[in-house]
């Protein structure tokens, strides 16, 4: 606020205001109290009609920050100034008795914000986990983890073993003893350019004629003889699918499949 406005309202002459300001001006540091330029005057007058007569004062005005404002109390002897000073004494007394009897409610306050802040941050990170489950849901690329079909659920379990093949980026490998026509017909469902390999226990005579046939017509498939495998497994990429059935007996009995642990290259550095 400019000094002309500060001496209205506590009821002095602009001319008493600043001479008691100057006599007590260690009271008022620049960041109470400045002098404005003759390019600011010129820019607040111009901006502001009811200051027309600051155009033609020979003296620049000075402007009173907060702080100056309420010091002004102090150094001034009419009855709003006195009035004011009470008002500020009995503010300040009033907010320290506030501030030690809340003391203990503000800590806890204080601790309150910092667990809510912790919980946004917990439910930001939950919301943005759900997002990414939903979003994998809605295209299909999450896919359980371990489970079991049952005799009969011819389709669920073709469908399952499909999808998994669907979902190859980069090569499929197939251990499994039991391999006829309806195992590279499975296969075929791969996108293009995805490789396809199977280790088998023997490559039979009707094997090898339509592993011949298919290769010539659709996606090869390479089909090689190893003894060291038990039980089936099928490598999607990187990712390790443990199975209990041989996939051209899918739905016929009961078997349960899992993801393991393992990644499909360990699992390959062990031939």
């Amino acid at each position: 606020m400019i000094d002309h406005d500060l001496a209205f309202l506590y009821g002095v002459k602009t001319k008493v205001l600043n001479q008691a300001v100057n006599r007590n001006i260690e009271r008022f540091p620049e960041r109470f109290r400045f002098q404005l330029s003759q390019d600011e005057t010129n820019e607040l007058v111009t901006n502001c009609d009811r200051l027309q007569n600051l155009k033609h004062s020979s003296i620049l005005p000075h402007v009173f920050t907060e702080q100056g404002v309420a010091m002004l109390s102090s150094v001034l002897n009419s009855p709003t100034a006195i009035k004011v000073g009470i008002q500020i004494m009995d503010a300040f007394v009033a907010l320290r008795h506030f501030v030690l009897a809340n003391a203990e409610v503000f800590q806890r306050l204080e601790v309150i914000e910092h667990h809510q802040l912790e919980l946004a941050s917990h439910i930001a990170d939950t919301d943005h986990r759900l997002d990414e489950v939903f979003k994998r849901l809605d295209d299909g690329s999450v896919r359980p983890t371990q489970g079991i079909f049952y005799n009969g659920q011819f389709f669920d379990a073709y469908t399952f073993v499909s999808d998994l093949i669907r979902s190859a980026k980069s090569c499929i490998i197939l251990f499994d003893n039991y391999v006829d026509d309806t195992v590279l017909t499975l296969l075929d469902k791969r996108t293009n350019g995805v490789s396809a390999q199977i280790y088998t226990r023997s490559i039979t005579q009707q094997l090898a004629l339509d592993l011949q046939r298919h290769n010539a017509q659709y996606q090869p498939i390479a089909i090689n003889e190893f003894q060291n495998a038990h039980d089936r497994f099928l490598c999607i990429d990187d990712t390790v699918y443990h199975i209990g059935a041989s996939l051209k007996d899918l739905g016929k009995k009961w078997f349960a499949f899992s993801r393991m642990e393992i990644e499909a290259d360990a699992l390959l550095g062990k031939m």
